[in-house]
């Protein structure tokens, strides 16, 4: 018979499911009166003066030699099991404002230094699923800049991102074409291209 001694147990440890992310179940109140409960999940990185957890950026490049230019990135994301098609995007650090958040992450993801031009209204990506949210941030990027000559980007030891470019007038069209090789695409940069695609479709602009 093993022996033991009850005494000898101990916790070595207590550490989280997970690190990024938790999960809560809410009770509410629904429409018709019922108390129902809603399962949810949250990041855990938001800073607690901070209203947003992070930035996409749409970085455009202005180059008279090709046209405007959509700043995109290709990254294995586990969750989807492939590629995906993104644009540069990142968590808001502690006391940041979204646009300077913005302009970090993409001299750090990408190399080149840009100029905002607007941020849009705080948007929510699943809100029946999270709380997740997030701003666009509209970056300019200048070629005639010569920090963007030769970007360098800064990437942290668990990033692996290869950043190119497409056409800005060709957006929609490269983004199917890189779906149909076999690339997952990400609801914002495909949300942007399908209101570009509207937009010439109805030829709400001239």
């Amino acid at each position: 018979m093993t022996q033991f001694k009850l005494s000898d147990a101990k916790v070595n440890s207590i550490t989280p499911m997970a690190k990024w992310v938790k999960m809560d179940k809410i009770k509410y109140t629904a429409p018709d009166g019922k108390q129902r409960d809603w399962e949810m999940t949250s990041r855990t990185t938001r800073p607690s003066n901070a209203q947003c957890d992070g930035v996409g950026i749409l970085a455009i490049i202005e180059d008279e030699a090709t046209g405007p230019r959509v700043i995109l990135q290709k990254q294995f994301r586990p969750p989807v099991e492939g590629i995906c098609i993104e644009m540069p995007a990142g968590l808001v650090d502690p006391n940041e404002s979204l646009e300077t958040c913005a302009l970090r992450e993409l001299k750090e993801e990408t190399g080149y230094i840009g100029k905002v031009l607007r941020s849009s209204p705080i948007i929510f990506n699943d809100p029946g699923f999270c709380n997740t949210n997030m701003a666009m941030v509209i970056v300019s990027v200048d070629m005639e800049d010569e920090r963007n000559k030769n970007p360098q980007t800064q990437l942290e030891e668990n990033e692996f991102i290869e950043t190119f470019t497409v056409p800005l007038k060709e957006f929609a069209e490269s983004l199917e074409k890189l779906a149909n090789e076999g690339f997952k695409l990400d609801a914002r940069v495909q949300n942007v291209a399908e209101g570009i695609k509207v937009a010439k479709t109805l030829k709400l602009f001239c």
